[in-house]
């Protein structure tokens, strides 16, 4: 039996397609009750009791299976089609009967060096609808697993109690504790590159300060646009589905996201001014590979002169017919070449 990140069956569905469905539970109390079920059964079960919620996982879904949830739930079609098509931006849109939020997921992926990896971030997504009395969270990435995370609510019932929004404030904190830990590993790689650059005679290229820049615009994208969303949530302008007692708790969350703003800023405002110190010096590197060139050019120049015109076989030339008169001439040119030489050699030419 083949499964999923988060430890689920995706085994083929009736339909011959790989069933993407990771977990179905119902929660009543805080506790969930029974095993995994439909979606249709299962909030049959939480309507009919009016009481608990049901708490979907979906991984990398195809268009069948999210629309087969959409009709049990009533979702939004535009809502439905970003959790499909994945590559959203962190955003947060409340419909008629339910709220849809899309988080930008990072991973640090372990280098040797930030100056030689292909990749320092890498990024997945988690889209959660959440309604009065369900959840609905899917997954795309590998690095985005909810399974822990499910274990950890599940052992504490008296939040779950709560209602929907704390899986929506679970999810919020863990993404966010990622970002954290990204933010983390990264200044270490920033601190490798700005110590390569001011290095005498480093090797550090600028096309190697665009890659690094590109993974940290990787991780601004993730962070900035994630702020919006949590302040709604705090602020209460989501109605009934966000109660008085979680706003709190998204507040707080919005504080740790801030923090890792403020530090993504501070990395871009530095990664910048290295990018600018790395112009820099290959434009000083360029001038004096160009200064040393013309040195060389002027030195050869005297002999190409000297023996251009020899090459012209002129016969009335006085030094033609003695006997010390090549001797003299290669002596003379030699003693221009060796002077032009120390005289760059003193000006730092060469």
């Amino acid at each position: 039996m083949a499964t999923t990140p988060d430890g689920g069956s995706t085994d083929a569905a009736p339909s011959g397609r790989r069933d993407t469905m990771v977990a179905c539970g119902v929660y009543v109390n805080g506790v969930r009750v029974g095993g995994d079920r439909s979606p249709a059964e299962a909030v049959a079960e939480v309507r009919a009791q009016r009481a608990g919620f049901v708490w979907i996982g979906l991984f990398e879904p195809d268009e069948d299976r999210i629309r087969d949830v959409a009709d049990v739930f009533g979702l939004h079609e535009l809502a439905v089609e970003d959790a499909v098509h994945a590559h959203q931006r962190p955003k947060l849109e409340r419909y008629e009967n339910n709220l849809f939020m899309v988080f930008k997921t990072l991973r640090y992926v372990e280098h040797e060096s930030a100056t030689t990896a292909n990749e320092i971030v890498e990024s997945g997504e988690i889209m959660v609808f959440l309604g009065r009395d369900y959840v609905i969270t899917v997954r795309h990435g590998n690095h985005s697993a909810l399974g822990n995370l499910r274990t950890e609510l599940e052992a504490q019932p008296e939040r779950l109690a709560a209602g929907p929004a704390t899986v929506l404030h679970a999810i919020a904190d863990r993404v966010v504790d990622g970002y954290l830990d990204v933010a983390e590993a990264f200044q270490g790689d920033i601190d490798l590159v700005e110590t390569a650059v001011f290095a005498p005679r480093s090797e550090i290229g600028i096309e190697q300060m665009y890659l690094v820049k590109r993974e940290l615009m990787e991780l601004r994208r993730a962070v900035m646009p994630l702020a919006a969303p949590l302040r709604r949530l705090g602020d209460g302008n989501c109605g009934p589905l966000v109660p008085d007692a979680a706003r709190s708790y998204f507040r707080d969350v919005d504080d740790h996201l801030t923090r890792v703003a403020d530090r993504v800023t501070g990395f871009d405002e530095l990664l910048g001014a290295l990018i600018d110190a790395t112009l820099a010096k290959v434009s000083l590197q360029q001038n004096n590979d160009m200064r040393r060139i013309s040195a060389w050019v002027a030195i050869i120049a005297v002999p190409t002169m000297v023996f251009g015109t020899y090459g012209m076989n002129f016969d009335h030339m006085p030094e033609l017919h003695w006997r010390y008169g090549y001797p003299l001439v290669l002596a003379v040119t030699l003693g221009a070449c060796l002077v032009l030489y120390r005289l760059f050699k003193r000006n730092r030419w060469l």
